[in-house]
This record gives C-alpha cells, structure tokens and sequence, in this order.
C-alpha cells in the first residue's frame, strides 16, 4: 500500500489527486494531505542515501555498483524552476518566490564511431523560419526588431533522431534544490556508482552557464565538454536579427553562422559578427536590454566563451550528443510534477518531492528497490543490477 501511495504523489501532478486516483482505482481511502507526509517522507530518505553515496565519494570510498563498463555515456546538467514558500507560517502560500532546481541526466548510450563526419550539414529544421523561432522561444521586443533581446534564448527541443545520433540505454537522475558545489558532488557521485569512468567515450553537455563548467572541471574532467547546440543556435539567430538590415539579410547571415557553428568554424562567425559590431557600434554604458548593440554583444560573447566546446564535427565522429535534449525532457517531466502557478514548497518539501520524482524516473527501478529495502517491508525483492 505504502508503494502505491508514494507512486501516486511521486507520479501524479498533486497529492489530491494522487488521492483522488488512489480512491477509484486502488480503493486506498487518504487524504491529499497524508499521501504528502508519506510522499515526502520516503523523499528524504532517498534524499538522505543520495548525500551518503556523495559523501562515500568525497573520501574515494563509493566503489561502483555496475560491474559492467558501459561502452558510451553522458551526463547532462540544466536547471528547473519551482516555487518556494515563507517557513513556519502553516498551511498556505506566504511570500512565494520562484527559486531554481538542479537537474541531471545520467544516461548509458548506444553509438558507433565515424571516420568522417557524418552530417556535415545542419539537420533541415535549422533551415525553417518558424520552427527556428519556435525552437527558440524567440518574440520580437520593443524598439528594435531583435528576438529574444531582453533574454537568455530559451529553448524548446532539438530536432528528432538523426541515423548517427546515440541511442539512450539507461537513464537514471539527480534533482536538487541545493547550490552548485552540492549538485556537483552528487551527480559526481552518481556518475562513479555506474561506473561511467570505466566507458571508453564519455561526453559531458551543457549551456554555457558558468557554474555547470565548474561542475565539469572539478568531477568530470576527463569527459569531452559539449556546448548544447540549440542554446547555440538561439544566440545565433538572436545575433543576426540585432545586426539590423532586411528580413533576408538577417536570415541570411543566421544561414551562414548557424552553419559555421556546425561545422566547427566557430571563429570565422565570431570575425563576422565582430565585423557588423564595429558597423552598428557598442552599447553604451546603461543601455536597456533591448538595445540590438547589446543583444549582439551578448552572442558574441557566449560564442566567444565557449568556443573549445564547439568542436561539433568531433563529437559527431565519435558518436557523442551535440544537444542536451535528454535533460531538457528530463527537466519536463521534473516540472509536471513540482512546477506550477499553484505549487509552493517549503525548503524541505522542495527537496524531498525533487528526491522521490527523480527516483520514480530512473530506469533502473530506483524508487522500487528503495520501498521493497525498508525496514519493516514484508516483500523485500532481489532486483538486478542496470547499466
């Protein structure tokens, strides 16, 4: 019974409804409110055996739980948002704030490896107005027409499989209300109980937030770093709206760096885009965020900062992600369960609910193995172990 109430409030988009549904299809009568304390409960324990693999893994005593290598894998970081309410002030929302979560995707791959590359041109969506600006969320602000100005781009999705493309094997996840530093010892950790550092490619995919490279410096070191090709794609196409000019000319010059990005010639887009900087000249000190010398600058600038994890034809040859597109859906599939206008956690709920839903994920059973391993449980089963 334990098993379905948890399931419901880990699943399911509320505790009333998980209660609701417990009701009319398991015939469990509790409350919304008691399927949240189990709910939460068995969160922090798995929350609590999470921070224990972490800290087994800060003093090199966590040995890997898979004995097999796996032969591809990545691990993609990104972050969530939820909202978080005022402590101590009982039932009700009091001075609620969005706050960030943290998330990653642990995946095992299936992929071969190329001679040459094999997709030396940008997939066709690429080359679509409307589904370029719908990948990127793009919207013409005031003043001048630049997409997606007064903002970081933000993406959608990349586009479907391609043939070179790796297959997902076993995906297992981390989500985390805590700081960057935390996040990193756990996905570290997680990353060493599969025994990830054993595979022979290994890529690690990101946006360019600082603070994910951090994580990739101090754990993942040895793993090829991948700037998430939509992200580029988004600041790209910001660029050559800010440079001004007639829809063509604007589209044209998005063709042209698009595809330089693509192919690895990073530099010869951030000569270009140096070049139309020079002609519409710096934004002065204050100016607004719709500015299109500002939104240019801004490309420039996260292009320029990350150019040694464009090596886009490499990756491609060695059968590794180009996108973050896993933990972008992973994201998604976190946010239906935590994130909403009516959904307000308190700092421990917050991480306990964060805990169980990415449990309930994982493909190797996580939540399961966790219910069927507690004391007091009269049906404890022998699970395999996943890759």
């Amino acid at each position: 019974m334990l098993a379905k109430v948890v399931h419901a409030g880990a699943v399911l988009p509320s505790f009333e409804l998980a209660s609701r549904t417990l009701r009319l299809l398991a015939d469990i009568s509790i409350s919304g409110r008691h399927v949240g304390r189990l709910t939460e409960a068995i969160g922090a324990e798995l929350a609590a055996r999470r921070d224990e693999q972490a800290e087994a893994h800060r003093v090199r005593k966590l040995e890997a739980q898979v004995p097999n290598a796996p032969a591809v894998v990545a691990v993609e970081v990104d972050g969530g948002r939820y909202q978080r309410r005022a402590e101590g002030h009982g039932c009700g929302a009091r001075s609620p704030q969005w706050r960030e979560d943290k998330v990653a995707c642990l995946v095992t791959l299936t992929s071969g490896t190329h001679d040459t590359d094999p997709q030396p041109e940008p997939p066709d969506c690429f080359f679509d107005r409307t589904r370029v600006g719908n990948m990127t969320r793009c919207s013409v602000a005031k003043g001048p027409e630049i997409a997606g100005a007064a903002a970081d781009p933000l993406v959608v999705s990349a586009p479907g499989r391609i043939d070179w493309q790796p297959e997902r094997v076993v995906r297992t996840c981390v989500a985390t209300t805590r700081d960057s530093d935390a996040f990193g010892r756990l996905v570290g950790a997680e990353a060493k109980a599969r025994n990830f550092e054993a595979a022979s490619r290994r890529a690690f995919v990101s946006d360019g937030q600082a603070y994910n490279w951090s994580i990739h410096k101090r754990w993942f070191g040895e793993y090829v770093p991948v700037l998430d090709f939509i992200h580029v794609l988004g600041y790209v196409w910001q660029a050559a709206r800010a440079t001004g000019g007639t829809e063509p000319e604007q589209w044209d010059r998005y063709v042209n760096w698009m595809r330089g990005c693509w192919q690895g010639r990073v530099s010869e887009a951030l000569v270009e885009m140096d070049r139309e900087q020079q002609r519409i000249g710096e934004a002065p000190e204050g100016a607004e965020e719709t500015d299109a010398r500002v939104g240019l600058s801004r490309a420039r600038g996260y292009l320029g900062n990350n150019v040694d994890r464009m090596k886009y034809p490499e990756y491609r040859k060695a059968g590794l992600p180009v996108t973050s597109s896993w933990v972008e859906s992973l994201i998604k599939e976190i946010n239906y369960r935590v994130k909403g206008t009516e959904k307000f956690w308190s700092a421990s709920g917050a991480e306990s609910i964060l805990a169980v839903r990415a449990a309930a994920l994982c493909d190797d059973e996580r939540l399961d193995k966790r219910l069927a391993a507690r004391p007091g449980c009269p049906f404890p089963r022998r699970t395999t172990k996943a890759a």
